[in-house]
């Protein structure tokens, strides 16, 4: 960490960005902050433009100060104060609430770059990300997918995983972003053992010196050895099997109807999920507002939202800050990771 991120008041810094201005991340930022900055164990400076940070507060009839700051050299925290770092993309420009705006995009894709920056430059300990609009970001000329893809550009990294954190309890996915057609035919041993080993290196960054690893079964029972599908029998355990030979302790195929209930029964750290539904569900079911994402890989800390931008209440003030709390609590809780994920993730 460098003596900018050092020598700031007590605590550690954490950019927070609000994702698409117009949507509700403005609105749980400030309730977020309002709520649980002052007693965290790290000092939040939100990116974004300080009109939108106050008019949030407004529609959430919420009485905080915004302060610009235009510095990573911060000043003195101050009770019912919100640190906001002036990207200066809006200025006092108010946009309509709920409606994808090229100028929201910029601002959102903006706001990532300035945070990243900071991050990579040591001024703030880690990132914390609110919801993006892609067709906001997309019509601001951003090529990049998602979060994943533009912190992967700006980080220089090519290959990022999420892992879900849900009380403590951490899960990791095989494959996201496809179908499920297409995660079938991903599976293979090879990339098996990658997830694998990828997902025990995640649990020793984040805290687990010695991790416990379940990989989860695709098909009903297991596969009932080859009843209900072979890909246990040709793909899952040959590579448990290989990893295990190197003195991991990882456990598998595990039935996924009882594999999550056993790593809330801390028999494990970790599952790796087969793909994107089956530890989504997982998760969510069990604690909605408390599953936060993680990207690993890169080489800085950063956590977020897992939902969108719901444009249909945005602007009401009713939006649940939940996930958004969970987020910036655990990010503050993984600042002290930030070494570590710098030395195990950096160039």
């Amino acid at each position: 960490m460098s003596e900018r991120t050092q020598t700031a008041p007590g605590r550690p810094a954490l950019a927070v960005t609000v994702g698409d201005p117009v949507g509700i991340g403005p609105e749980i930022t400030v309730r977020t902050l309002t709520e649980v900055g002052a007693s965290a164990s790290a000092r939040a400076v939100v990116v974004a433009d300080p009109a939108v940070l106050r008019r949030a507060a407004a529609v959430c009839g919420i009485d905080v100060e915004v302060r610009a700051l235009d510095s990573w050299d911060l000043p003195a925290e101050q009770d019912g104060v919100i640190d906001c770092f002036d990207i200066g993309v809006l200025g006092e420009t108010e946009l309509p609430w709920g409606v994808v705006d090229k100028r929201a995009g910029e601002a959102a894709v903006r706001a990532i770059e300035v945070a990243t920056g900071a991050a990579m430059e040591g001024g703030v300990a880690g990132i914390v990300t609110g919801p993006i609009n892609k067709e906001a970001i997309w019509a601001a000329g951003s090529e990049h997918l998602g979060h994943t893809e533009m912190l992967g550009a700006l980080t220089g990294v090519t290959r990022q995983n999420t892992m879900f954190v849900v009380r403590g309890k951490k899960i990791f996915f095989a494959t996201r972003h496809v179908s499920l057609r297409t995660a079938l035919d991903q599976v293979s041993v090879e990339h098996q053992v990658k997830s694998i080993e990828e997902a025990l290196t995640a649990l020793r960054v984040f805290g687990h010196d010695n991790p416990r690893l379940a990989v989860a079964a695709i098909n009903p029972h297991g596969g009932e050895n080859g009843a209900f599908g072979r890909e246990e029998i040709d793909h899952l355990a040959p590579a448990v099997e290989r990893v295990r030979a190197t003195g991991a302790d990882v456990s598998g195929p595990v039935p996924a109807d009882s594999v999550f209930h056993q790593l809330l029964q801390d028999r494990y750290d970790g599952v790796l999920s087969q793909y994107h539904d089956q530890g989504h569900i997982a998760a969510k079911t069990f604690d909605f507002d408390g599953t936060i994402s993680v990207t690993v890989g890169l080489p800085i800390l950063r956590t977020s939202v897992d939902h969108g931008t719901a444009f249909d209440i945005a602007g009401t003030g009713k939006a649940n800050p939940g996930t958004m709390r969970s987020a910036f609590l655990h990010a503050c809780e993984f600042s002290h990771y930030a070494d570590r994920i710098r030395a195990e993730y950096g160039s």
